[in-house]
């Protein structure tokens, strides 16, 4: 049962949150979820108590993120409905799928990320590159930013060509992933992190949003004498049902050109012979 405190405090605040952060009325809200604007107005102000279904409907109409749905779920007496994980480890069923994706796109770098851009996983050309081009970062993979390794005058900022424009994109990037998830406490402490560094250009801390985050983000990675180019794309499960899959990003790394299409699979070939 849902107590009174429930319904007169944290939920209706937090619906109004995910509402006002949607740009919806309340009469928007019932319309796309179905219900009355007077039904939304009593949930807000704590006249009616929502069933776990109700806050659930409202949840998806507002695409909550699913960590975020169980905190409503709690907020309003009920049980959370999405299973957190309590360490890294995917569903047995996800976990093949996400080896499979990894071996599937050799010879080219695949990265797994989470939301707040640590690093989880890596197929074995993205190894063997950055084993290439950072020895010690590439032995110290499960404990990588990959956010703070672009920033990181010792990391990134040597490698990459061109820093400032991936620096810059990212950023971005970040910050609006902020503006959509505000109450995402790791995400938010990286941007907060990565904005008091003095080397970040001021201009940087400005994004403009108007402009949509671009699809796909061109990387230029010093290898030896040669220069690679790639073009990132990171993509998400859709639909997921469990908070570590909503959390979940694929960083998927495609060769611009022939020379850098030829280098990675030279460079996955040597790395899988057998040391003499």
């Amino acid at each position: 049962m849902t107590d009174v405190d429930a319904r007169g405090g944290l939920f209706p605040a937090l619906l109004r949150h995910w509402r006002t952060k949607r740009g919806l009325s309340q009469l928007d809200l019932g319309l796309a979820a179905g219900v009355s604007s007077r039904h939304i107005s009593f949930l807000e102000t704590g006249r009616s108590a929502p069933s776990a279904e109700m806050v659930l409907r409202l949840a998806s109409t507002l695409d909550v993120p699913l960590r975020h749905a169980n905190a409503m779920l709690r907020a309003a007496g009920h049980d959370a409905w999405y299973p957190e994980a309590t360490d890294d480890a995917l569903p047995p069923a996800v976990q093949a799928a996400v080896d499979l994706m990894k071996r599937h796109h050799e010879p080219f770098p695949l990265v797994v990320i989470d939301r707040a851009y640590r690093v989880l996983d890596v197929n074995r050309a993205a190894h063997a590159l950055l084993a290439t081009v950072m020895p010690e970062a590439a032995a110290a993979v499960g404990d990588i930013n990959l956010a703070r390794f672009t920033f990181d005058p010792r990391g990134g900022a040597q490698v990459i060509v061109n820093h400032a424009a991936v620096a810059r994109e990212l950023l971005w990037r970040i910050q609006r992933e902020v503006l959509a998830d505000p109450d995402n406490r790791r995400l938010r402490e990286l941007l907060d992190e990565l904005t008091a560094d003095d080397a970040v250009d001021p201009d940087w801390r400005r994004p403009d949003l108007t402009v949509p985050s671009a699809p796909t983000l061109e990387l230029q990675l010093r290898v030896g004498e040669e220069i690679w180019s790639f073009l990132l794309m990171v993509s998400a499960i859709q639909a997921p049902q469990e908070v570590a899959l909503d959390d979940l990003r694929i960083e998927s790394w495609f060769p611009v050109d022939e020379r850098t299409a030829a280098g990675c699979a030279a460079l996955l070939a040597r790395a899988a012979e057998p040391p003499a």
